[in-house]
């Protein structure tokens, strides 16, 4: 998902703000291994082992 898709989930307004603090979210979410970025920007969850 994109920081954009994730924003429209959440039901939070479309705005650059809030698209770029829940795409530093997930950037740090994927730091912290929880998740992986597929592309530039694409987030999807890690597979478990």
């Amino acid at each position: 998902m994109r920081a954009k898709d994730v924003c429209q989930a959440l039901s939070r307004e479309l705005l650059p703000k809030n698209i770029e603090g829940t795409r530093f979210k997930l950037k740090r979410m994927v730091r912290l291994g929880i998740l992986a970025e597929a592309d530039t920007g694409n987030f999807t969850r890690k597979p478990r082992p």
